[in-house]
């Protein structure tokens, strides 16, 4: 069996091995990871000699960690990393140049049909019917974007929202509400196969699916790193978050909102939170946009998601594509049949 693991921010781990008579057999670990003494390596080898391969991630850094002697510095990788790489090649996980992505970056919708959109194409994945995607969104009018799980009365001030014209959306995946004006932020989302993130912790996946657009992030000249569980972020203060759903075909849906140049005078009139949100930002006062990528950057809009773009084919693949007329037909269908319903956007009243 072979496995592989390139840490969010770290290095390469792979492993190859064999399991006979119901346990690991044959163990070797490598990478482009850094590890001293050099005879660690041996110690890692043999510490996972022999064991389970059902064993959990946790198990299996619990033993690496128990055989490692006291003066040892593992760079760029982690016990807990040789665990992912472990269960990825038992559970036969996917690797992103596996697939032929599609990249689609459309004129801009209304926000209601961004989110059915979210669900349509994630479906889509998962029945087979389109190719792993990376989807830029473009909205045309200002929303607030709600968690699955959010209740309306309390994060919204829907007075304030109507006088903003920001009409209350409510996404399919959980995380935290979100006053969403057109160009003031860049949103993209991923719709993969369930086998692209096998064998990791949901907190694990978070970071993996959007290591890409760090890269793009610090070419840019921004010091941006992950903050567990789902915040992209830089010395500077925070970016912007994620948020993923898993359907039960196995695709996952995965979005991130970073902030462009957002008006926080707004948000703390139409959330009901907003100071909150600032203050987790960096920002002081409500009179000081909140704008990292703006500011940090010193390019347009346009230009970041270019260069994000750029980086995403670099790695991964992919090429140019466009939402199909079925897709459009579905989405607009979902708006009407359930994201436009009172039923949907209080379920969480």
């Amino acid at each position: 069996m072979h496995g592989e693991y390139k840490v969010p921010g770290g290095k390469l781990v792979v492993v190859d091995f064999d399991v006979v008579g119901g346990r690991i057999s044959g163990f070797k670990l490598s990478g482009d990871f850094f590890l001293e003494p050099d005879d660690a390596l041996e110690c890692i080898n043999g510490a996972v000699e022999g064991l389970n391969p059902s064993s959990t991630i946790e198990e299996f850094a619990e033993a690496i960690r128990a055989a490692l002697p006291t003066e040892v510095h593992l760079l760029g990788f982690t016990p807990g990393s040789v665990g992912v790489a472990i269960r990825r090649a038992i559970t036969g996980a996917a690797h992103w140049r596996d697939y032929d992505w599609q990249i689609l970056h459309e004129p801009p919708v209304a926000p209601v049909l961004n989110a059915a959109l979210d669900e349509v194409l994630t479906a889509a994945v998962g029945e087979g019917l389109r190719g792993p995607t990376l989807r830029i969104w473009e909205w045309n009018a200002p929303a607030v974007f709600i968690g699955s799980f959010q209740s309306v009365k309390n994060e919204v001030d829907e007075e304030q929202a109507a006088a903003h014209g920001a009409q209350i959306v409510r996404r399919i995946s959980g995380g935290g509400a979100m006053y969403m004006a057109p160009e003031a932020c860049i949103t993209y989302a991923l719709y993969v196969p369930g086998e692209l993130v096998r064998g990791m912790s949901f907190a694990d996946s978070y970071a993996y699916l959007d290591e890409w657009v760090l890269e793009a992030l610090q070419a840019l000249g921004i010091d941006a790193h992950y903050k567990p569980l789902n915040d992209i972020t830089s010395p500077q203060g925070k970016i912007g978050g994620a948020a993923q759903k898993r359907l039960g075909s196995g695709a996952v849906l995965h979005h991130v909102t970073m902030a462009y140049d957002m008006d926080p005078a707004v948000m703390t009139q139409v959330l009901r939170i907003g100071r909150e949100k600032l203050s987790d930002k960096g920002t002081t006062s409500a009179q000081k946009r909140v704008d990292p990528l703006r500011s940090q950057t010193g390019l347009s809009r346009e230009e970041i998601i270019e260069k994000m773009v750029e980086v995403f084919k670099q790695r991964h693949g992919g090429s140019d594509g466009e939402v199909t007329e079925g897709e459009w037909d579905a989405a607009e269908r979902l708006v009407e049949q359930k994201f436009l319903t009172e039923g949907w956007i209080r379920r969480v009243p």
